[in-house]
């Protein structure tokens, strides 16, 4: 991707109208970058080499946060995805809850990892945030090469037949409290591909499911952001 867009003639990292940026190593192999704008703080964990080719952008729900559900599976994945030199972005939106707001938050941050390098992106997100790796992948185009959702909303994804036949992977727990599987199912029906993953007895945050979704997440990743 020699350049990734909205669709439009500014680039998403330059919607934010950041007016500055700094950042620190945490420990080996990860980083902690953030983006001061006047709508708000976007917060990046940033795993992996700065300049990996291969990305992973993942985003959390309605309330933000930076783990992921599982137990912290975005953490977990960033470590397993960095050993096979793929670097994976956690967002911390500027204004959780905000569909446009944060739709470009998570444009903003593959824009980023392009500058950087990045050449193939996979957007993942939990809940709302599922919504948002859909939006963001509808709206970069072929930059964004997959998705994944868990527990995904279906408001916010009317567009997602734009994905064309980029692949799709959701997971949904049959009992799930907050989302029903429905949703995920409505999803699908949009975009008129993927895979939907229903897993028993397990709920929104999939507490139960961390190892199995860390495999079959990094499966995902292999086969479509390959060496």
């Amino acid at each position: 991707m020699a350049r990734l867009t909205l669709r439009t003639v500014t680039a998403p990292l330059e919607l934010l109208d950041a007016f500055a940026m700094q950042e620190v190593e945490l420990a080996p192999g990860i980083d902690h970058v953030e983006v001061f704008t006047m709508g708000g703080l976007l917060t990046i964990l940033w795993h992996g080499p700065r300049d990996a080719e291969r990305i992973v952008v993942a985003c959390g729900g309605a309330m933000g946060g930076l783990l992921g559900p599982a137990g912290g599976l975005y953490q977990h994945l960033g470590e397993t995805l960095a050993e096979r030199g793929i670097g994976t972005l956690r967002i911390s939106y500027r204004k959780p809850n905000d569909l446009d707001r944060c739709t470009i938050d998570l444009c903003a941050a593959v824009d980023l990892a392009a500058r950087s390098g990045a050449k193939r992106a996979i957007t993942m997100g939990h809940s709302f945030g599922g919504a948002i790796a859909i939006r963001t992948a509808c709206a970069l185009g072929d930059a964004v090469a997959g998705v994944v959702t868990f527990a995904t909303q279906s408001a916010g994804c009317e567009q997602a037949d734009e994905l064309g036949d980029r692949p799709l992977l959701l997971f949904h727990g049959d009992r799930d409290e907050l989302l029903p599987p429905q949703a995920s199912e409505m999803v699908r029906f949009i975009a008129g591909t993927g895979e939907l993953v229903l897993i028993p007895n397990e709920g929104h945050l999939f507490s139960k499911s961390g190892d199995l979704l860390l495999e079959r997440v990094t499966g995902f990743v292999d086969e479509v952001l390959p060496a």
